[in-house]
Parts: structure tokens; sequence; C-alpha cells
């Protein structure tokens, strides 16, 4: 399954980069996320930082070890995570356009096992939808944070 989601931002990019890569912070800017806890933090940047997140997933509460795979800073960051025999990866991007800035997150789950596929098969379908939804609103928060900041 994949899904894309963006958001159009009135502020620098640089902001945006900021308030993305906080990841301790995105508990206070996006509000399906109920914790989060940091296990690994590199000694500069942001690639190899592996934390814990706790967030409300279709009405319920999940928890995922994510980390940091690749980045470049100010253009994008790569998150991998391993749950329910999947392999999940997430990719924020940020691009400046005129005096706004484009928040683009996309998200890959693939099934690594036989039952996963299976599983996938069967109802990958409704969770499409579900996860599209979250996405974009875990950007609208985003999006809501930075403005408000930028004032």
């Amino acid at each position: 399954m994949k899904v894309k989601a963006t958001v159009s931002i009135k502020g620098k990019k640089e902001d945006v980069w900021n308030a993305i890569t906080d990841i301790e912070g995105s508990v206070e800017r996006v509000g399906a996320i109920e914790s989060i806890e940091i296990l690994e933090k590199p000694e500069t940047g942001i690639l190899g930082l592996k934390w814990k997140e706790t967030r409300t997933m279709f009405g319920q509460e999940a928890t995922e070890v994510m980390w940091i795979t690749d980045a470049k800073e100010n253009e994008y960051y790569q998150t991998r995570a391993e749950n329910h025999g999947a392999v999940y990866v997430s990719r924020l991007e940020v691009e400046e356009v005129g005096n706004e800035t484009t928040l683009t997150m996309g998200f890959e789950g693939e099934p690594q096992g036989l039952g996963a596929k299976i599983m996938s098969f069967l109802t990958g379908f409704m969770f499409k939808g579900a996860t599209e939804k979250a996405l974009k609103q875990d950007l609208i928060d985003i999006k809501a944070f930075v403005e408000k900041s930028a004032k």
C-alpha cells in the first residue's frame, strides 16, 4: 500500500524543516500523537534518530518504534518501522515555492511474510483511505503550528 498527502504552508522551508525534525516536540504539534520516547539520538544531525511513538490510529492506540534511515537537511527525511509482519517507510519532503513551502508525506507499507501478505490483500483497501486521511491530518496539524509560529 502506498499513499501520499501534500499541504502548502505559508512559511519558510527552514521553519517547516525545524518543525518536522523536532521529533520530541511533535507530540505538541500533531494531534494524533500521544507520546514520544527517544531511544537513540545521533551526536549530530537526525540520521539514525530512533524513537517510540504512540498515536491514535483507527480509533485505537498504536505504538511503533521508528528510525530515520535517510535525510538531506532542509529537503527530506525517511523513516522505517517494522511491525505486524510488515515494513513501513515514511518520507517527509519540503520544497519552497515562492513564499510558501510544500510539505509532502508519503507512506508505504510492505507485508513481509505470507500471512501478512494475505491480510494485506484482504484488508488493505479498507486501510488505504483511512491512512490517507491520517497523513493529511498530520500535515494540517503541522501547517497550523508553523503558520501560527510565524506570526
